[in-house]
């Protein structure tokens, strides 16, 4: 459910992003990240950063710092973010209970350590991440006078 909530999130996102004006994206509005375009970069650069150590598959080349510059402009952010929530989706559809068992172990950059956490754990971390920085997000254009689509679950297509 929430790898479908996060592909129909997203692709609203990717509607609203691909009409703005590449300044207002970029406009700093005082979230953590400044600007709408950051916190997308960001949160596409978290999600792939997580799949990997889910999947095993490709991870970011830039760490943390760079996050926030992830794609040079909204035509590839919209092209990775569709591509990282069909991944993301695959993923999510080919697990099974006993895939939810045991820990998931990692060299965080941010941390500058090894870690080891339950993989449902960092499972939940990587939904709640998205549903965070979304909410920036929304909260950013909004106020620069965009109309997101609804973010309630209940909503949410079947399809």
């Amino acid at each position: 459910m929430m790898s479908r909530y996060n592909a129909w999130q997203n692709k609203g996102l990717r509607k609203i992003v691909e009409a703005m004006d590449d300044d207002a994206l970029r406009e700093d509005r005082g979230a953590f990240f400044g600007s709408i375009f950051a916190t997308l970069n960001h949160l596409l650069w978290g999600d792939q950063l997580w799949m990997s150590r889910f999947d095993g598959g490709d991870a970011p080349t830039v760490g943390i710092p760079e996050s926030t510059a992830y794609k040079a402009n909204a035509v590839d952010w919209a092209l990775a973010r569709f591509q990282t929530d069909a991944r993301i989706t695959t993923w999510a559809d080919g697990l099974h209970s006993v895939d939810l068992v045991g820990d998931l172990s990692w060299y965080s950059g941010a941390m500058q350590r090894d870690m080891v956490k339950s993989k449902q754990e960092c499972i939940v971390h990587f939904f709640n991440h998205q549903t965070h920085h979304r909410g920036q997000v929304h909260a950013m254009l909004t106020a620069a006078g965009q109309k997101p689509t609804d973010t309630d679950i209940p909503f949410m297509p079947d399809t």
